[in-house]
């Protein structure tokens, strides 16, 4: 398992001249809550969230912060990134206590998506990460979405999902079984249409 570690120094300077200027400095601005603690002002070197973040494992993963040389565990809530150039601009972690359960946003990964394509069906992805909540020792990397018998006409819900041991998803619990993907024929154009029928 990787270890996801981030190095942080406590900021003092708040607002938004300040987040301008720490953002100047290759520093990024960012929030570190609960765990019946107060709220908590850092400071990540922009390189190092950077560097952390292109691994896909990190957003759903708990990620070790050291504060100064305290270490607390985190999850991501929240990145706010560039519109156009897509660098990180301000992060919000949570704090993870052990035996409480935490929600994450977790990646969803498909697979098996050649079968039903071989049956002449088009895929559409509908969601690309599904919220969960689960204790921090369950946390999945992602939550896998098998294909591979999906039929042309099928629509997959999280209901059709196998969640993993322990992990709930969090708008099943709220009644809402939403469409995760679907399997459509392929939209023909018109004139390929009467061509056929020649």
């Amino acid at each position: 398992m990787t270890d996801f570690i981030l190095n942080a120094q406590a900021r003092t300077d708040l607002g938004k001249g300040a987040s301008r200027r720490l953002r100047h400095a290759a520093n990024i601005p960012a929030v570190v809550y609960g765990g019946n603690k107060p709220a908590e002002s850092v400071t990540i070197l922009a390189k190092e969230i950077a560097k952390l973040f292109e691994n896909e494992a990190a957003y759903s993963h708990v990620i070790e912060l050291n504060v100064d040389g305290t270490k607390q565990n985190v999850i991501v809530k929240a990145m706010q990134r560039h519109p156009s150039k897509q660098f990180i601009m301000h992060a919000d972690f949570v704090r993870v206590v052990a035996g409480q359960k935490l929600t994450a946003i977790v990646p969803v990964h498909f697979i098996g998506e050649e079968a039903p394509v071989k049956k002449g069906g088009e895929i559409s992805h509908v969601v690309n990460e599904i919220e969960v909540t689960c204790l921090p020792k369950d946390l999945p990397e992602f939550i896998e979405v098998d294909l591979s018998a999906a039929e042309v006409g099928a629509i997959i819900h999280l209901s059709d999902l196998k969640a993993p041991k322990g992990v709930e998803f969090v708008a099943l619990a709220h009644g809402d079984d939403k469409a995760v993907a679907n399997v459509h024929a392929p939209r023909v154009a018109p004139e390929a249409e009467e061509g056929a029928a020649e």
